[in-house]
């Protein structure tokens, strides 16, 4: 069950290949997400000693969590891959100019996962191009549907 998609990381990257990564997540922001409260849109996934963390998702604290604790939003938070999974990433990210985006948030089993996919920038033409053939897509559909009628 999808909690969330970024789609401006479809528009602004060629996702080539996608993984599924855990985090490690604190209570409150547990809570917080199943309420609905994040966003991943200005979000990125950097790689640092070997390990993937993801920055700038910001998870907006519940008023009900507790107070004498002191709440950041916008945390580091680390991403839990299989080594052999990282270390492919690694490779793409350093050798062959990929990024790494976060592109859904959601439920597996209880447990809140994390799609992040290798991607390549695209260009300014590149958008304009598919959003022309995203359009042409969509009139064709229309054409058919009105066709069927």
């Amino acid at each position: 069950m999808s909690i969330t998609v970024n789609k401006k990381a479809f528009h602004d990257y060629f996702v080539e290949d996608k993984y599924e990564a855990g985090m490690v997540l604190e209570g409150w922001e547990v809570k917080a997400i199943r309420a609905g409260r994040m966003n991943i849109k200005e979000s990125y996934v950097i790689i640092k000693g070997g390990e993937l963390f993801l920055i700038g998702m910001h998870i907006s604290p519940l008023t009900t969590a507790s107070t004498h604790n002191k709440h950041d939003p916008t945390r580091t938070r680390k991403l839990l891959l299989h080594g052999n999974e990282i270390s492919k990433l690694i490779g793409k990210v350093e050798r062959a100019g990929y990024a790494l985006v976060p592109l859904d948030l959601h439920f597996l089993r209880g447990r809140i996962k994390l799609e992040i996919g290798l991607a390549k920038g695209k260009k300014q033409h590149d958008k304009r191009a598919s959003e022309l053939e995203k359009d042409s897509k969509r009139e064709a559909q229309r054409a058919m549907k009105e066709h069927q009628r």
